[in-house]
């Protein structure tokens, strides 16, 4: 802690502004924004351990000390050389960092004082630290040489004095040289005076006349004490330090006059940038007497260390010139005495004074004290990123410093406290545009002529999530055919984030919805990495045709940022259906029988075979052909209206049953067809009608007429039981018609849609045609109806055809009165649309 003789001593003062008028105009103006304190003041001793504590700033101050380490609390020194203290962010207290010497720090300047300054930010503040350093006595006094020799004349009276060299101490004040001390002799006894400046100094007085042949040489011991206490052990105080210097006199003959300079004090100035062996300045002393007696010589009785390596002396001329390099800023004074002698050892001494003036040999130093990197890229403009420190070494106008930045970036110089300028931003930045800056920061002192310095700052921007995903296309089409293999690639989505990492790292995934009742999930799916859109199933372009789904691309900001995008699925169409035949209706379920009347003309309607195709397109395109007839040359059909037309006039060469096999084929690739079986009677009565069971047995295969036969015989056999109660009911009930099924075989008017249409240009009927055919039982006549068509080439028909059952016996063979093999009722309906 601190030694008992110096107490610390704490004082808050306010200084006014010390420097040129200029900078005082910049300073008032940046005290307006920001916060300067008071100089804080405190007085150690030198030689302080390290890790003393000098005082609680922190308290003197008046800050919490929890605050120190958010405020990033820092000691730095003026100029910013050697930091000799720091600032224990736990405690507040200043402690000292580096050994602190007076002596190196001032030399003998009565007054040494480090200036330190205590900077805070957030926001920035300063606080002057001035430390006067007190003197101990840590030095003792010393000769300039261990042996002092001194020429005296055997004439010299008595009482004569003899200038001895000084002792030389380092410390200043109370502990430099007080006084000196001669060994006991016979001859000489020692007179101590003081100098106007204070300084102590010894004269040789001689208090018996001398005699060469009695004693030629004396030898005395010279004692310098400074001014410490010689009972250090009874009061505490600091010890006295002393130091010796062995005297020779030798006795000469007579010498009666000493060297006289022509003054008493030199002074001189030299600019700092001297060159070596420039004269700084010449001391001249004369010695009246003559031959030996009256040459002079000169040489340093009192120099300093530092002054040794910078100036010499001509001990012949008394020149003394620069042999080193002179700062300004290092020592800006120096005091000398040189000593004058002439040949027999009478002296006489004087005092110099050079004083180095200061030239602009420095250039402004900048020093980066605080920097926030990186920042972030939605910082507001005024933000402070940096705090700079700008020092020159050099004195008056020579320090006064000029800062500018570099033009085209967002940041300027704010001039804040002294000699502090805080770095702020002047716009908004963005890390997309420019992710980093080079800041060049030039400093300009006002010298003639000016020195500057620039130093390089670079600034990193920080990312934030501010930019969501952005797809490369507005929307997106993907075209699948039908039929297609789960897990399949349908399309790809791509979205760009120009974020950072992971704020720029997009992730895909499908919005929530449905598609025709089923979540949209069980159709697509979409790699979360690539974007890549995959069929879940497969799908049928029958049940739908196309559908939309939202896909989301998120980054992995905080919070995170997306956008959607849709994506319309189009499935095409394959020819995966085969055309399905409305009438007749296909072979196998039932046959139908159109009768021709013989009068029918060439290009006469004689029926029509209705289909249709699932698929689109030309998929569904039908074609109709007649692939197998009985006669190839009377019947022809149309290729896409499947209209079966008389192709001549019908002749009695004609055979009565024509049988017409008739394709419905597609037009896709592979093309896909059905057939089926078209029966035609040519008759104009029931009479002439063959029977209609040959028509359509004639085109079974052997196979399927032996399982019709088997069926009709058990059909028979199982009837017979119950004829005679069927014949009983028949005659109780009204005589009608009645049907042996209750659905004939027929297409009824509901399988058929009204005014159905064709796809696409298929062929198929415009107009609505149904045939109904009766089967009946128990009636004894049976009715072929015919409606006239509005079609000019339509087979006339508009009549009844009234037989009585034996008629139909003989038709169907009914050979031995069975109701299984009751007359067949047909009854063909054309409805025109």
């Amino acid at each position: 802690m601190y030694s008992p003789l110096f107490p610390p001593v704490h004082v808050n003062t306010d200084k006014a502004c010390g420097v040129a008028f200029p900078f005082c105009i910049v300073a008032l103006f940046s005290f307006a924004l920001f916060p300067i304190n008071g100089d804080m003041s405190y007085s150690i001793p030198e030689e302080m351990k390290q890790g003393s504590v000098i005082g609680n700033i922190a308290k003197d101050v008046g800050l919490d000390v929890s605050r120190l380490t958010n405020r990033k609390a820092r000691i730095d020194d003026e100029d910013n050389s050697i930091q000799y203290c720091r600032i224990n962010l736990n405690t507040g207290d200043l402690i000292v960092k580096e050994r602190i010497d007076r002596e190196g720090l001032c030399e003998k300047k009565a007054s040494c004082v480090m200036k330190q300054e205590l900077v805070l930010e957030n926001p920035l503040e300063l606080h002057r630290i001035n430390i006067r350093v007190q003197d101990i006595n840590d030095h003792s006094p010393r000769f300039r040489e261990d042996s002092l020799k001194i020429e005296i004349q055997e004439s010299a009276f008595k009482g004569a004095r003899f200038l001895l060299d000084e002792a030389y101490d380092e410390d200043i004040g109370e502990n430099s040289v007080q006084t000196y001390a001669l060994q006991q002799n016979e001859y000489f006894n020692l007179k101590v005076n003081t100098k106007d400046a204070g300084q102590k100094y010894c004269e040789l007085v001689l208090n018996k006349e001398l005699d060469r042949e009695d004693k030629k040489d004396i030898v005395l011991l010279l004692t310098a004490f400074d001014g410490g206490s010689p009972r250090r052990s009874v009061d505490g105080g600091t010890p006295q330090r002393s130091g010796t210097a062995t005297i020779h006199v030798t006795v000469l003959d007579a010498n009666d006059n000493a060297p006289v300079f022509d003054q008493a004090v030199y002074k001189a100035n030299i600019p700092e940038n001297s060159a070596v062996d420039t004269v700084v300045v010449t001391v001249t002393a004369t010695d009246a007497d003559e031959g030996v007696n009256g040459e002079v010589t000169y040489e340093f009785s009192r120099i300093s260390e530092k002054a040794k390596k910078v100036f010499s002396l001509d001990s012949k001329s008394g020149e003394i010139k620069v042999i080193g390099a002179l700062d300004f800023e290092s020592n800006s004074r120096y005091e000398l005495r040189i000593e004058a002698k002439d040949g027999y050892g009478l002296s006489s001494d004087c005092k110099i004074i050079i004083d180095i003036t200061d030239v602009n040999d420095n250039a402004p130093v900048i020093y980066l004290k605080s920097l926030s990197n990186p920042i972030a890229e939605n910082v507001s403009p005024g933000t402070e990123v940096g705090i700079i420190n700008v020092q020159d070494r050099d004195s008056e106008k020579n320090r006064q410093v000029r800062c500018s930045i570099q033009q085209g970036v967002p940041f300027k110089l704010l001039p804040s406290i002294k000699n502090y300028y805080s770095l702020v931003t002047t716009g908004q930045l963005d890390r997309e545009l420019v992710s980093d800056y080079n800041i060049t920061i030039t400093a300009t002192d006002e010298g003639s002529p000016p020195l500057s310095s620039s130093k390089t700052v670079h600034v990193s921007v920080a990312d934030i999530n501010d930019n969501p995903p952005v797809f490369d296309e507005q929307s997106y089409s993907a075209y699948v055919t039908e039929n297609n293999k789960p897990g399949s690639t349908l399309c790809s989505v791509s979205a760009r984030d120009p974020d950072w990492r992971q704020n720029g790292t997009v992730i895909y995934s499908l919005l929530p919805g449905e598609v025709n009742g089923a979540p949209v999930s069980s159709y697509l799916s979409v790699n979360g990495d690539t974007g890549v859109i995959h069929a879940v199933r497969s799908f049928d372009y029958e049940q739908f045709r196309s559908f939309k789904v939202h896909v989301m691309a998120r980054d992995n900001g905080s919070p995170p940022l997306s956008s959607n995008v849709t994506v319309s699925v189009f499935i095409s169409d394959v020819n995966d259906n085969s055309p399905q035949i409305l009438y007749p209706a296909p072979e196998g379920n039932s046959f139908m029988t159109e009768l021709v009347p013989k009068a029918a003309h060439g290009g006469s309607l004689v029926s029509k075979v209705i289909a249709v195709d699932a698929d689109s397109g030309q998929n569904a395109w039908l074609s109709y052909h007649i692939v197998k007839s009985t006669d190839p040359g009377l019947f022809s059909i149309g290729l896409h209206s499947g209209e079966i037309r008389t192709q001549r006039d019908i002749s009695e060469s004609d055979s009565m049953k024509q049988n017409l096999i008739v394709a419905v084929k597609d037009n896709g690739q592979p093309s896909l067809s059905a057939t089926c079986a078209m029966y035609l009677l040519i008759s104009d009565n029931l009479a002439e009608v063959p029977e209609l069971k040959d028509v359509s047995y004639e085109e079974k295969n052997s196979k399927l007429t032996s399982y019709l036969i088997i069926a009709l015989v058990s059909v028979s056999t199982f009837f017979l039981t119950f004829i005679i109660i069927i014949l009983g009911l028949r005659f109780c009930r009204r005589r009608k018609p009645r049907l042996l099924f209750d659905g004939a075989v027929a297409i009824p008017s509901a399988y058929l849609p009204p005014n159905y249409a064709d796809v696409d240009g298929t062929g198929t009927l415009h107009s609505t045609y149904n045939y109904d055919a009766y089967l009946t039982t128990g009636s004894r006549t049976s009715d072929f109806k015919f409606v006239t068509s509005y079609n000019d080439n339509t087979l006339p028909a508009d009549q009844t055809l009234r037989k009585s059952p034996t008629d139909f016996a003989d038709i169907f063979g009914d050979s031995d009165g069975s109701p299984e093999a009751a007359p067949t009722f047909l009854k063909l309906d054309q409805v025109p649309a």
